[in-house]
């Protein structure tokens, strides 16, 4: 299961380079526009910029969540290891909540967006609106590794590792 999510990982941060990049395209056309005169103002870019950024900020959010990065701040002082453990599954739990939350709203949602299209670039919105459900799912696949190595922390003082 921890290399199917490895492999996960490396796509979406595949991904989420090829989104930066293709952000750049359609802002540095309405930059060019705007300012030089040159080329004709395209008025589908800003909806293309859109696009890719709330794809940026899912795929990001995804990354984070496996890195440990996203909801977590240090604000306690630090406990023993099965404490630790302890707190970071009451917090994984509630990450969890979201997660069912942005998968069961977030279906709602890309099925509205299945029946609409973009107003300027006539463009499906399931394309930005499936972006709900299917963060909280990947949400749910890397909570579930966090699970399994707290739990193992908690019974054994270890993770599933051997380190502790």
């Amino acid at each position: 299961m921890k290399t199917t999510l490895d492999h996960l990982t490396r796509v979406l941060r595949v991904l989420l380079t090829l989104l930066m990049a293709l952000l750049i395209v359609p802002v540095s056309l309405q930059i060019f526009s705007r300012y030089l005169g040159i080329i004709p103002r395209y008025i589908w870019t800003e909806e293309i910029a859109r696009f890719c950024f709330v794809w940026i900020v899912m795929v990001g959010a995804m990354i984070a969540v496996r890195d440990g990065t996203h909801f977590e701040v240090d604000v306690l002082p630090q406990f023993g290891p099965k404490v630790e453990a302890g707190i970071r599954i009451f917090v994984h739990t509630a990450m969890l909540l979201l997660a069912l939350v942005f998968v069961t709203v977030g279906w709602s949602f890309a099925e509205l967006g299945s029946r609409q299209t973009s107003e300027i670039a006539d463009l499906p919105l399931i394309a930005i609106f499936i972006a709900w459900p299917i963060t909280g799912l990947v949400w749910i696949a890397f909570l579930g590794e966090k699970f399994y190595h707290d739990i193992q922390l908690l019974r054994h003082g270890k993770d599933a590792n051997g380190t502790g």
